[in-house]
């Protein structure tokens, strides 16, 4: 009877040790998993900002190169073009518009742009 008490809290411990053992791996590929998350959605960023500096040279780019300005952030470009003033957002892969520049949009497409001409005299 002993020994068949001492086998079985032999085995618990084992049980125990071996859940303990699985559980630190599974963290540490737990954290390892989210270290990757983090990579691949930062390679994501990297990737699209060097796309931006060759969308002008792009046969489907919207505007006129040399009447183009990079601002980056909320809008990519605004071209300056004879005809029109356009915004210019430049978007890869699956990425979508953030509220700031969806609220942008809005704007222009509701034509809440305003002029202002700020003069300082010397």
């Amino acid at each position: 009877m002993a020994y068949e008490v001492l086998i079985l809290v032999v085995l618990l411990i084992l049980v125990f040790l071996l859940y303990f053992n699985l559980r630190k791996k599974y963290n540490e590929l737990e954290e390892d998993y989210e270290d990757l998350q983090f990579d691949i959605k930062s390679m994501h960023v990297k990737h699209g900002k060097t796309w931006e500096a060759f969308v002008p040279f792009m046969e489907n780019y919207p505007g006129e190169k040399g009447n183009s300005v990079f601002l980056g952030n909320p809008v990519d470009f605004i071209s300056f073009d004879d005809d029109f003033v356009k915004f210019i957002e430049v978007k890869t892969g699956k990425s979508q518009l953030n509220e700031k520049q969806k609220r942008v949009k809005d704007l222009i497409e509701n034509r809440k742009v305003k002029w202002y001409e700020l003069r300082y005299e010397k």
